[in-house]
């Protein structure tokens, strides 16, 4: 992986503007741009996120540049309006944790960022998200927050290149304050699903996109077309989709190509028998499992929580908010084996393995949303919060 940084970026007036833009490539040869973006305004005008990503590789999605520059039109903040999940819980857990940098890995609209940031004036901000139109909602929503927000534009298992790229920004601390939170919220947002033309949802037509970076890799089109029914039953049932996986995979690679997601919602409905349909649309978890494997959302979630828990200074803390059982299952498994330090001595006997934690769990098993947190906010009904404690001394057993 290579880290290559490109400062200062210049606007397109010519003028420079101290952003650093770096350029990323992923660990699987696929690029990742990286690039921090201010949250408040100067004397100096900030150059757009498609600005700053287009000094780093170049001009985008086949626009035309000017100057070097790319021509795009950023989605205007209210385009993304998302309200935090379990917000409550989640400030309670970052209650206790020292002063310093937390770092949010999927920052969404910026809800629950702007929330602790009110909540403890201590706390800096690093987020991190890879879908452009959220990050121009976030650094909006930050603005009055100044030098204690700033943002990435990354994949959340970039978390450690983005850390290095903060601490070694232009005019930052020579001693650079710890990590002592970092918060995940997975999955899909609102405001993706409410926009018809990001193709992440069967109950509007759009195009069949599904890409949380609109720049990076194939859509959920061009992944059909690559898909033979092997892989696709196999995808549907790692899904939930066990009862009707081939018959629907099938059906829907008989049709290809398939441009729209209206088009695949009308094929996946017609592959099964009407009982079914019955019981709630059946293109659901269809589009559950193409989304999740155009933006390798369980590839990254690995990586990203081994780096996480990395980060984190003694006492800091990892929150995990996950919406299916594959999320949560690989947050359950990587926080119980940080927890445990990989032990594979029979429960109930001392260690002798050698092995070392290095955290402790804050609570046994997951926990869910009140009733009334899931009246006021319908998402939270299937969150699934998990959170960890960085040790102060590696090793010791709670």
């Amino acid at each position: 992986m290579t880290l290559t940084a490109v400062s200062p970026a210049v606007s397109p007036a010519g003028t420079t503007t101290g952003t650093t833009t770096v350029a990323l490539r992923h660990h699987r040869a696929r690029p990742w741009r990286l690039c921090s973006l201010p949250v408040v305004g100067s004397e100096l005008a900030a150059p757009s996120l498609s600005a700053a990503r287009a000094n780093a590789s170049g001009p985008l999605d086949g626009g035309r540049a000017t100057g070097g520059l790319q021509k795009h039109h950023d989605p205007a903040p209210d385009e993304f309006r998302h309200e935090p999940v379990l917000l409550g819980q989640v400030l309670s857990l970052l209650e206790t944790v020292p002063d310093g940098v937390l770092v949010d890995a999927t920052l969404g609209g910026g809800g629950h960022a702007a929330a602790a940031l009110s909540a403890r004036p201590g706390l800096e901000l690093v987020g991190i998200d890879r879908d452009p139109a959220a990050l121009v909602a976030a650094r909006a929503r930050l603005a009055a927050f100044g030098g204690r927000a700033r943002t990435y534009h990354a994949r959340f298992d970039a978390l450690g290149d983005v850390l290095a790229a903060d601490r070694a920004r232009p005019g930052g601390p020579a001693d650079p304050p710890p990590v002592v939170a970092v918060l995940f919220d997975l999955g899909v947002s609102s405001p993706q699903l409410d926009r018809p033309e990001r193709g992440f949802s069967y109950r509007a037509d759009g195009p069949l996109d599904m890409r949380m970076d609109p720049s990076a890799g194939p859509t959920a089109s061009e992944l059909l077309d690559r898909l033979d029914e092997a892989a696709f039953t196999a995808l549907l049932v790692e899904h939930g989709e066990a009862r009707f996986a081939r018959r629907i995979a099938r059906a829907v690679l008989a049709a290809r190509p398939l441009g729209t997601t209206g088009a695949l919602a009308e094929v996946v409905a017609s592959a099964v028998p009407a009982a079914a349909r019955r019981r709630g649309h059946p293109a659901r978890r269809v589009f559950q499992a193409l989304r999740v494997a155009v933006n390798d959302e369980l590839g990254a979630l690995t990586p990203a929580l081994d780096a996480a828990l990395e980060a984190l200074a003694p006492g800091g803390r990892c929150v995990v908010l996950s919406y299916h059982s594959g999320e949560d299952r690989i947050v359950k498994e990587r926080f119980r084996r940080a927890a445990t330090g990989g032990c594979m001595c029979p429960p109930g006997l001392p260690c002798v393995c050698g092995a070392v934690p290095t955290v402790r769990l804050l609570h046994r098993g997951a926990r869910k949303a009140t009733e009334a947190e899931a009246t006021e906010q319908p998402r939270a009904r299937s969150a699934r919060l998990r959170a960890v404690e960085r040790l102060v001394e590696p090793g010791t057993r709670p």
